[in-house]
């Protein structure tokens, strides 16, 4: 049964992922990769918020809502693999200041709001 919800979740993750990531593209343009972004600072903090209720206040649904929402959604919603390859792609065009702008914002963002999404869920 937690395949079926993996997989169902990352489906649902990567449409999500797509219509996020083109929505911010849309409103902002394509020149820096804000989209990526967007989707991992989200993702980041909804996994940091999720991880801490499902685990600590679910007991009973933990284990199917842990295999759907975060392996399956989130993992699907956010990988790194789209900010690797266009923080490499701004290397290879020899944009360093703004790889180097990608990557700091990336893992500071990112790391911040899974920070605050768990204080968040434990002061709930």
């Amino acid at each position: 049964m937690n395949l079926v919800l993996i997989f169902l979740g990352s489906g649902l993750g990567a449409i999500s992922r797509y219509g996020v990531s083109n929505l911010i593209h849309n409103l902002v343009g394509r020149a820096f990769p804000y989209g990526t972004l967007v989707v991992n600072a989200s993702g980041s903090f909804i996994m940091g918020l999720l991880f801490i209720i499902i685990l600590e206040r679910f007991d009973g649904l933990a284990p199917q809502l842990r295999a759907f929402l975060l392996i399956g959604f989130l993992g699907g919603y956010t990988t790194f693999s789209s900010f690797s390859i266009e923080t490499l792609s701004l290397l290879e065009q020899g944009a360093w200041i703004s790889a180097g702008l990608n990557i700091l914002l990336n893992i500071i963002v990112c790391i911040s709001l899974a920070w605050l999404g768990v204080l968040g869920a434990r002061s709930l």
